[in-house]
C-alpha cells in the first residue's frame, strides 16, 4: 500500500511540474519539398512557397518514374552476391538522386533557456542538415537515427528554417532498394539545460523472471553534483508495482555520469514471451536540489531471460523456443521506405497468421516502430546492423571504418531494453570478400565492434550472417575463420553443414540467418530442430529492388505478394510452421522455379489457386497439408487419395498430383488425420466479374495524421466468387480526410506507379492506402473499374 500511495504522490506532484518536464512534439507534418539537388536550398532566405507541402514519413524514391534498363546495360557478373542485372536492378529501376525538405519553426519563449534537440529516426540513404543556411549535422548511414543539440542556434519568435538534404548516392551503394528522404519520424525535444538524461539513457538488465537493475545515463551540466531522481515501475495493466529515490552522483571530472539507479524485484511478475507478450513501462524522473523536476523518460521492457546453447538453441525464460521466421528489407512494398507504424504491424499480425515468431532485420537496423511493435506482438528478432563491412555498402560517402564506432552505441542503447531482440548480428555475408578491413576475412572487425557492444549491452550474443560458411567457395572444408569466433554460427542457406560442423566444434550454436523459399520445409525438417536455434526464409514478402531483370521490379520468390496476399506456398509454410492447427491447400503449378542466386536455388515453382482453365488441359497440382492423407475430387469424383510422406524431408507436407485433366466445376481437396476430415480447400470455376468489392483492415483508424487504412479491391462474379482472371484498371476517388498514397497490386512485373488514383486488378485484387488527417470525419471512398457495379465505402477515423 505505500508503495501504490507513493506512486499516486509522485504522479500528483509530476503532472504539476509538466512544463519543467522533457517535452518531445512531433515535426512530422507541413515540410515543404523539392525533388533534386536545389541551389541555395539550405539558405534560411531561399524561396520555397512553391514548393510541394508533404508530410513524413515520406520516401522520395516511390514516387518517380520506372527507369527501364538501355539496351547495353548487361549483368555484373564479377559479384555474384550484389545481383546487378543492368544498371538499376538492385535499386528497384528508380534512378538515384537527391531531394531536399524545408521546415518553418517559430519557437515561443516557452522554450527560452531550455536544451532544445533535433531528432532525427533516419534519412534515407545520407543526408545532411541545416538551420537558417548553417549546417549543424546530418548522418552518413541514414538507418541510424541522430540527434542534434540546436540550443544556442534558434532564433526565438521569427522564423527558422530547417532544411534536410537526402541523397540516394550511386546504383552500386545499396544492393537493394533502399528509398529515400526522410522516411522515418522527425521530433524537437526540449528538457533542461542544467541537468537531463542522454539520448536513449535507460538501461535494464533482467537477470531472471522476475528481478532487473536499471542504469541510467545523465548529463549535470550545472554545479550540482548529487541530484535526485525518481523510478516507478507499471505493471502491463497500469498498476504501479515499484518505486523509489535515489539520487545521481558526479565524482569526477566528467560531466557525463552513467549509474545504476534501482535494485527491482517484481514478485509474480508477468512474463514476456511470444504468446503473452507482457510489457511493463518504467518512468525515469530527475529533480534538482530544490525538487524541481528537470527531465523525465519512460521505456517499456519485459521480464524474460534468454539462453543459447549448443544443446538446446534457444531458450526463453527456460523454455525452449525455435526461431520460425523470414528475413527481409526493411521496404513497405508499395509505400517504399516510409516507416509507417500501421504498414508494419499490418505485415507483423499478418506474419503471426501463418506462424511466425521471428524477423531477422536484414540488412541494417530497421525503425523504432518496428521494435516496439514486436515488443507488443511477441516477435523474436535477429537485430542487423550492416551489409558487408565495405564503403561501398555501408552509404558510400565515407569509408566504413569511420562509421562503425558512432553506429554500433546508437543502435545498441535504442534497442537493447527490448525483450523482442534476442539477438545483436554486425553484419551480413562477409568472410567471402578478402578486402574486408584488416585483410582477415572480417575477424578483427568483428572482435572490436563486439567489444563496442558489450560495453552497452552485455546480456546477448553477437554474430554475423555468413554465406558461405566455408572460407574458400572451391572447398568444402573447415568452416570460415568468422566462424570461429563468433558467438552463433549463423550460416546463410548452408543448414547442410551444421551436423558436421557440431560434431567437430561441440561449442557451435546454429542459426540458418537466410533460408531458401525454394528449399522450403526441407531445410526446416532436415534441421535437428532440438539443438538449432531456428530459421529465417529469406525473402518471404515480394520486394521492390534485387530484380532478377526488367520488367520485374523487384525480389518474387516469396511467398506473400507485394499486396501481402498468401501465395499458395504460404499455407506450406504454415502447415509446418502451426503443426496443430489442419492446413490443406490446392496450388496448380504454371511453371517450374529456375532462379539462381550466388550458388542457391531461389526460384519458385510458379503457383496459383484458381480453376479458369482451358478445356482438356493437362494440369500438375500441389496438395500442401499437415494431416495424414488428402483425397482430391473433381466435380465430386474422386481423383485419389495420396499419403503424406512425413518421412521424406523434401516431400513433407506437399502431395503431387499429376496429368490432371482440365474440366470447368469444382475442384476439392479434403483432408484426413485418422480417417477423419480435419481440413478442406475447393477452387472453383468463376463466370465473368460484375461488381468490385472493398475491405478495409483498420478498425481504430486514428486522426492523427499517420495512421493508414489498407482497403482491398477485388473483383467478383454474379455468385460472390473472387475472379482472379480480370485485370480491370480500378480509380479511386476519396472524399474527406484522408489521402492516398499507395496503390499496389500482386504483380511485380507492372509498370503502373505505386502512387497514384488507380490500379490494375491482378489476381482479380488490389490494395489502395489510405493516410489520414489530424482532424477526425468521416472518409468516402469510390472504386470503380469498367464492366463492373463501383464500391462505396464510408469510413470514420477517431480522435
Amino acid at each position: 500500500m505505500r508503495k501504490l500511495l507513493f506512486c499516486a504522490a509522485a504522479l500528483l506532484f509530476t503532472l504539476s511540474s509538466v512544463a519543467q518536464r522533457r517535452i518531445s512534439s512531433s515535426l512530422d507534418f507541413g515540410w515543404r519539398f523539392m525533388s533534386g539537388d536545389v541551389p541555395g536550398a539550405s539558405s534560411a532566405q531561399f524561396d520555397d512557397s512553391q514548393w510541394r507541402i508533404i508530410n513524413v514519413p515520406h520516401d522520395f524514391q516511390i514516387e518517380q518514374p520506372w527507369v527501364a534498363p538501355s539496351a547495353d546495360e548487361k549483368a555484373d557478373n564479377d559479384d555474384p552476391a550484389a545481383n546487378i542485372k543492368s544498371r538499376l536492378s538492385s535499386r528497384g529501376f528508380k534512378e538515384m538522386g537527391t531531394a531536399w525538405y524545408r521546415y518553418h519553426l517559430t519557437p515561443n519563449d516557452s522554450l527560452k533557456n531550455r536544451r532544445i534537440l533535433l531528432d532525427f529516426g533516419g534519412i534515407m540513404y545520407v543526408g545532411d542538415v541545416f538551420l537558417n543556411g548553417e549546417y549543424i549535422g546530418g548522418t552518413n548511414y541514414g538507418y541510424v537515427g541522430f540527434e542534434i543539440d540546436i540550443t544556442n542556434k534558434l532564433k526565438f519568435n521569427q522564423d527558422n528554417v530547417i532544411a534536410v538534404k537526402a541523397d540516394t548516392r550511386d546504383p552500386f551503394s545499396s544492393r537493394w532498394y533502399t528509398g529515400g528522404g526522410l522516411f522515418r519520424q522527425v521530433r524537437l525535444i526540449s528538457t533542461a539545460k542544467e541537468a537531463f538524461l542522454q539520448r536513449n539513457p535507460l538501461r535494464i538488465v533482467t537477470h531472471d523472471n522476475r528481478f532487473s537493475t536499471i542504469y541510467a545515463e545523465v548529463a549535470m551540466m550545472g554545479k550540482e553534483k548529487v541530484l535526485p531522481i525518481d523510478v516507478v515501475i507499471k505493471d502491463p495493466k497500469g498498476n504501479c508495482v515499484y518505486s523509489g529515490k535515489t539520487e545521481i552522483k558526479r565524482n569526477t571530472p566528467t560531466r557525463f555520469v552513467e549509474q545504476k539507479i534501482a535494485e527491482v524485484e517484481i514478485a509474480n511478475a508477468e512474463l514476456w514471451d511470444c504468446e503473452h507478450p507482457n510489457l511493463y513501462t518504467v518512468e525515469v524522473v530527475l529533480h534538482n536540489a530544490k525538487g524541481d523536476v528537470l527531465d523525465s523518460y519512460s521505456e517499456h521492457f519485459g521480464f524474460r531471460t534468454i539462453e543459447i546453447t549448443p544443446e538446446h538453441g534457444l531458450k526463453l525464460n527456460g523454455k525452449k523456443v525455435l526461431l520460425k521466421g523470414y528475413a527481409n528489407h526493411h521496404s513497405l512494398g508499395a509505400l517504399g521506405a516510409a516507416a509507417y507504424p500501421r504498414a508494419i504491424e499490418k505485415r507483423i499480425q499478418l506474419m503471426k497468421k501463418y506462424g511466425i515468431n521471428h524477423i531477422r532485420t536484414s540488412h541494417n537496423p530497421y525503425s523504432r516502430e518496428f521494435i516496439e511493435l514486436c515488443d507488443k506482438y511477441g516477435i523474436l528478432v535477429v537485430d542487423e546492423l550492416y551489409d558487408k563491412w565495405t564503403r561501398q555498402h555501408t552509404g558510400g560517402r565515407v569509408a566504413f571504418e569511420e562509421l562503425w564506432q558512432h553506429d554500433v552505441p546508437e543502435w545498441v542503447k535504442r534497442d537493447r531494453n527490448s525483450p523482442s531482440v534476442v539477438l545483436w548480428s554486425l553484419g551480413n555475408e562477409l568472410q567471402q570478400d578478402p578486402n574486408q578491413p584488416f585483410n582477415d576475412f572480417g575477424v578483427t572487425m568483428y572482435q572490436l565492434m563486439k567489444t563496442l557492444v558489450l560495453r552497452y549491452d552485455s546480456t546477448r550474443l553477437v554474430t554475423v550472417a555468413m554465406h558461405p560458411r566455408y572460407r574458400n567457395w572451391a572447398t568444402d572444408s573447415l568452416p570460415c575463420d568468422l566462424a570461429m569466433k563468433t558467438d552463433v554460427q549463423a550460416y546463410n542457406y548452408r543448414y547442410m553443414y551444421f551436423p558436421g560442423d557440431g560434431r567437430r566444434f561441440p561449442w557451435m550454436k546454429f542459426y540458418q540467418s537466410e533460408a531458401s523459399v525454394s528449399a522450403m520445409g526441407q531445410n526446416y525438417f532436415e534441421m535437428d530442430r532440438e539443438k538449432v536455434i531456428g530459421l529465417a526464409y529469406w525473402g518471404a514478402i515480394d520486394y521492390l529492388g534485387e530484380s532478377q531483370g526488367w520488367p520485374a521490379k523487384g525480389w518474387s520468390q516469396g511467398v506473400f505478394d507485394l499486396e501481402l496476399n498468401p501465395k499458395p506456398k504460404a499455407y506450406y509454410m504454415k502447415s509446418f510452421f502451426c503443426p496443430d492447427e489442419p492446413v490443406v491447400h490446392i496450388g496448380v503449378i504454371e511453371k517450374k522455379g529456375d532462379q539462381m542466386w550466388n550458388g542457391v536455388q531461389t526460384g519458385n515453382d510458379g503457383l496459383s489457386d484458381h480453376w479458369n482453365r482451358i478445356a482438356g488441359q493437362h494440369l500438375s497440382l500441389v496438395t500442401y497439408t499437415n494431416a495424414d492423407e488428402v483425397e482430391l475430387l473433381l466435380n465430386g469424383k474422386s481423383l485419389g487419395v495420396k499419403k503424406n510422406d512425413v518421412k521424406n524431408a523434401k516431400m513433407r507436407n506437399q502431395i503431387r498430383w499429376n496429368d490432371i485433366v482440365y474440366q470447368p466445376g469444382k475442384l476439392e481437396a479434403i483432408a484426413r488425420t485418422k480417417g477423419k476430415i480435419v481440413a478442406r480447400h475447393q477452387i472453383e470455376t468463376t463466370k465473368a466479374p460484375v461488381r468490385l468489392k472493398a475491405e478495409s483492415d483498420n478498425n481504430n483508424w486514428k486522426a492523427d495524421g499517420i495512421d493508414l487504412q489498407h482497403i482491398r479491391i477485388t473483383a467478383l462474379d454474379a455468385k460472390g466468387r473472387l475472379v482472379q482472371t480480370t485485370n480491370e484498371d480500378v480509380t479511386f476517388t476519396v472524399d474527406g480526410n484522408a489521402q492516398i498514397v499507395g496503390v499496389v497490386n500482386g504483380d511485380i512485373n507492372s509498370d503502373e506507379l505505386h502512387v497514384d488514383n488507380h490500379r490494375r486488378l491482378f489476381n482479380g485484387s488490389c490494395t489502395v492506402i489510405l493516410r489520414s488527417t489530424r482532424e477526425a470525419g468521416v472518409i468516402t471512398l469510390k472504386a470503380q473499374a469498367a464492366g463492373m457495379k463501383p464500391v462505396v465505402l464510408k469510413l470514420s477515423t477517431k480522435e
